[in-house]
């Protein structure tokens, strides 16, 4: 057999700097906390808001264009119902820098500087709340500088009241005078058949109150994805295994349209992307910055990706192996993962394996030489004598690929027919099968030491 050896690197690169949180494959298995009876439980208050925000300088006896501030609460441990969610934003550091806007939810003291926001239920995962306008105070200078503060409480949780840490978000808001390109975001798609292309979108437009004297695209379509669009103006790399990108394809632009301030620009042809046979579970990222030496005003629009779920399977198999050895003799009994396909699986979000392999050693032997993604798991659950190790796929499975686990292990003692048993599930959540594989039987095998037969 032959082994294969993967990293997270390439994968990684294509999460581009505005994707926000890790998001993990739809379908992988992700289950929620699973906590002992007698096992006492937590949650915890988070204040979901940016760190810094850029608002474009007012011009000479003008209003400055306004920017949207998104905010919201979130807990942790999603067995308790929390609600009433109260959001306290203290905009005093703003004095001379930037004007706020409260919206309906938000009620602000006499001064309209301090505002309880009413959120209502806060859930695990986040969106957006509360949105405050914002824009630069008219006589503002360039790189003036103020903070927004926050705190917040919420009804719920073991203790009946749920309040987010002293001091745990704040925003810094900042005035500045570059362009500021963006790029709209785009709906996930869902259940789409092999083979169907995509239109993708794509308009740059610059918000900032200077010009873009160019402007450069990047762009990540992963393993399943295929980038029609051909540019002159672009360089196009992956995938494969001798690429730098083997999981993906990585495409760079460079533009020399000038983009005015409120102005907007497309692509010279329509972004077209086909969902090859092999997608299953993608992703594409795209980005924009200005040309040249510029910097943009603010980055939070700068980047987008959306996921394309296909109508595909992935046929995942293990293949075991029978040896033969007296006692004190060292074999090597290991197993094979394959994946049949047609389609590719990756982890395109938080990058984690695709799968583990639960291997329980034969009886009356001893694992003397372990796979460097392999590790001790304890032992079987009905014989404590029986060790368990437990060994990770890469991030992402394309199809025919075919992993080796080449275990050595040590016969302490001969039992006829000592049978070893593996199983591929998920890495990830309490799921033991695989939604998009067809055929679950081939997902276990044996090792058998000293067959009988």
């Amino acid at each position: 057999m032959s082994s294969v050896s993967v990293g997270r690197r390439a994968l990684r690169r294509g999460a581009c700097a505005s994707a926000v949180g890790a998001l993990v494959v739809a379908g992988l298995g992700v289950g929620g906390v699973a906590f002992a009876d007698d096992e006492p439980q937590t949650d915890n208050l988070w204040i979901q808001a940016p760190y810094d925000r850029a608002v474009p300088v007012a011009p000479d006896g003008g209003t400055a264009q306004a920017r949207s501030l998104a905010l919201g609460l979130t807990h942790d441990n999603g067995t308790f119902t929390v609600t009433d969610g109260r959001l306290t934003v203290d905009v005093t550091g703003l004095a001379g820098i930037a004007d706020v806007t409260w919206p309906a939810n938000c009620t602000p003291d006499a001064a309209g500087t301090v505002a309880v926001c009413d959120t209502g239920d806060v859930q695990t995962r986040y969106s957006p709340q509360v949105q405050l306008t914002i824009r630069a105070a008219a006589g503002a200078a360039v790189g003036a500088q103020g903070a927004i503060e926050y705190s917040a409480t919420a009804t719920g949780g073991p203790d009946g009241t749920l309040t987010a840490p002293q001091g745990e978000a704040e925003t810094f808001v900042t005035v500045g005078s570059r362009p500021d390109l963006g790029v709209a975001a785009h709906d996930d798609v869902s259940d789409v058949a092999p083979g169907t292309v995509l239109d993708v979108p794509f308009t740059v437009t610059n918000t900032g109150n200077e010009t873009a004297h160019g402007y450069t695209v990047k762009m990540w379509a992963t393993y399943g994805l295929d980038v029609l669009s051909r540019y002159p103006q672009c360089t196009y790399d992956g995938p494969g295994d001798d690429s730098a990108y083997p999981s993906m394809t990585y495409v760079s632009c460079s533009f020399d349209t000038e983009i005015a301030p409120g102005a907007s620009v497309e692509l010279p042809e329509p972004l077209r992307v086909a969902v090859t046979d092999h997608a299953l579970y993608d992703r594409f990222d795209y980005e924009v910055e200005p040309g040249g030496d510029a910097t943009d005003l603010d980055t939070s629009d700068n980047g987008r990706s959306f996921h394309v779920n296909a109508d595909n399977t992935a046929d995942f198999a293990v293949h075991g192996t029978s040896v033969s050895g007296a006692a004190g003799d060292t074999v090597t009994a290991g197993f094979r993962f394959v994946n049949r396909g047609p389609a590719w699986v990756g982890d395109v979000g938080a990058g984690d394996p695709v799968a583990v392999l639960d291997y329980y050693l034969p009886p009356g032997t001893t694992a003397t030489s372990v796979p460097s993604t392999c590790h001790w798991a304890g032992t079987s659950g009905t014989d404590p004598a029986v060790a368990h190790y437990a060994c990770t796929l890469p991030h992402w499975a394309n199809p025919k690929l075919k992993v080796d686990f080449p275990f050595q292990l040590r016969i302490d003692t001969v039992v006829p027919d000592a049978t070893g048993h593996v199983t591929v599930r998920p890495y990830s959540g309490s799921a033991t099968s695989f939604p998009f594989d067809p055929r679950q039987k081939n997902n276990s095998t044996t090792v058998t030491v000293n067959p009988s037969a």
